[in-house]
């Protein structure tokens, strides 16, 4: 029997979580893990189920059944079940540190995504890609005509049916008109864990002011460059002692760690995006394990 996952979404209210639970149990569904959260501020509240259906409920039965429940208290909800993979599109420039990180988990199960196309404005892991059974695409701005470029990446999101886009360190800025189509499903990794040090060289920024820690920062994409809703950060400790290209490499690895784990989170479901902020559930027992770790 394999887990299935619930996501609620309302007003926060007495009676949600006995109303879901009962729910579930009266399809035969036993939790195995539920996290939730009460916004304060805002009053919503959010929660993750995951859940095994131990006399034969399937995703279509239980997502009809369960709307007398979510209009009853206001609920937004969506079942998913993990077993279908995210359809997703990896985006690099010349910095191939998060595509080769990422390549290698999804080689070894250790992160739970299709990856239907891997894109770049070089031909520089042209060779890397096909090398790995993935198709590659060169899409790179003709003439500065930056929306027929960005016209052609949507015909192939469209076209593979692709559910996230990830920015593996792409080098160009994304439009207005992209961002807001591809809302809360465009992750990307800011070498940088605040936005003090932005633009060019932010490892050289950090050296010069002698900072102590550095580190990365992983988010939702918007309009505003590397400001967008923050889903995963890590950082790393440094001397004095070290130099501008030793920031550099240090950082190299954290940025593919956070990268992950933000990929990780919302391709399982996770995060819940709320206002500029975003919600990241921990993730159930098992999530991460796979056949081929060890």
């Amino acid at each position: 029997m394999k887990n299935l996952i619930l996501t609620v979404r309302c007003e926060s209210k007495r009676g949600i979580v006995s109303a879901t639970a009962s729910f579930l149990a009266d399809m035969g569904c036993n939790i195995v893990d539920s996290s939730q959260f009460d916004d304060l501020s805002t009053k919503a509240f959010f929660m993750r189920t995951s859940f095994i259906p131990e006399t034969g409920a399937t995703l279509e039965k239980l997502e009809e059944a369960f709307k007398a429940v979510a209009d009853e208290h206001g609920m937004e909800f969506e079942f998913f079940d993990p077993a279908n993979k995210v359809k997703t599109v990896i985006m690099v420039s010349r910095f191939g540190h998060c595509l080769n990180d990422i390549l290698y988990r999804w080689r070894i199960g250790a992160l739970p995504i299709d990856i239907v196309a891997v894109v770049s404005n070089h031909r520089d892991y042209e060779k890397l890609v096909m090398d790995n059974d993935l198709p590659f695409h060169h899409i790179s701005i003709k003439d500065g005509d930056k929306k027929a470029a960005e016209d052609e990446l949507m015909d192939l999101v469209e076209s593979t049916g692709a559910e996230l886009i990830v920015l593996a360190r792409y080098m160009q800025v994304l439009s207005d008109t992209l961002c807001q189509k591809m809302s809360g499903r465009i992750i990307n990794i800011h070498h940088s864990f605040l936005p003090s040090f932005k633009g060019a060289n932010p490892y050289k920024q950090a050296f010069q002011r002698g900072v102590k820690l550095i580190g990365a920062t992983a988010h939702y994409v918007t309009a505003d460059l590397d400001e967008g809703p923050i889903i995963e950060q890590d950082t790393a400790r440094v001397t004095h002692a070290q130099s501008a290209p030793d920031y550099v490499a240090i950082g190299r690895d954290v940025e593919c760690q956070v990268l992950s784990r933000a990929i990780h989170a919302h391709v399982q479901q996770r995060t819940c995006l709320t206002g500029n902020r975003v919600i990241v559930f921990p993730a159930s027992p098992g999530a991460y394990a796979s056949e081929r770790m060890g």
